[in-house]
């Protein structure tokens, strides 16, 4: 009894996850064509043929909603940085690829979906819970490229976590969606410039 109890659990478990990713992906379709400020819970449920009473079983507001689906945006990203992070490629290849990926990430996002975009900036801007946890994991990953770069003899000894810390720092105008369109036209460094210096500050023989 015990058992089919248990079985009937997760069977519950795994459709309530499919339920929340079902919302999740409605809600990021809708604030992609109408924006976030104009998209309501209530759209949210029409769209999906279900009361909003429904929706709020799984979220308890629309500002929920609004972090889950910004965490499933920004999750993209970090998926397509550990795969370059787990390359074979030098470290300095992987690094000037982690900065340039997120870089036309955001750039396409701006000019296909510039409402999710916008929606993106919002969460940057107030520090959504979800961004600081998102900037530790992408963090992470940078300090993973160095770790390996200074195995490998290409970069010199050093903190890993840290010198990737200074290394977000130093390239945050390229990969930070407002940042990115209120410094494009100023005279800054290009992003690879930007990357030489970053790359020279790292290497063993610098």
């Amino acid at each position: 009894m015990s058992q089919t109890l248990e079985m009937a659990r997760e069977s519950a478990g795994v459709r309530d996850a499919e339920q929340r990713m079902r919302i999740v992906e409605t809600a990021e379709k809708l604030f992609r064509d109408f924006g976030l400020h104009k998209t309501t819970v209530a759209d949210i449920a029409r769209t999906l043929r279900m009361s909003p009473a429904n929706v709020y079983r799984f979220f308890a507001s629309k500002a929920e909603i609004q972090e889950a689906v910004a965490a499933h945006v920004l999750g993209e990203l970090e998926s397509a940085a550990r795969t370059l992070a787990a390359g074979t490629d030098s470290a300095e290849s992987r690094l000037r690829a982690l900065v340039k990926g997120a870089q036309a990430m955001h750039a396409d996002r701006l000019t296909r979906d510039s409402k999710l975009h916008e929606m993106v900036e919002v969460a940057l801007s107030d520090r959504w819970p979800i961004i600081r946890e998102h900037l530790g994991r992408m963090r992470a990953i940078y300090a993973q490229v160095i770790a390996d770069g200074v195995a490998r003899g290409e970069f010199a000894p050093v903190d890993a976590h840290l010198a990737a810390g200074l290394a977000q720092a130093a390239v945050v105008s390229f990969i930070h969606p407002r940042l990115m369109v209120e410094c494009a036209d100023l005279p800054m460094p290009s992003v690879d410039e930007m990357l030489d210096f970053v790359v020279k500050a790292l290497k063993a023989d610098a």
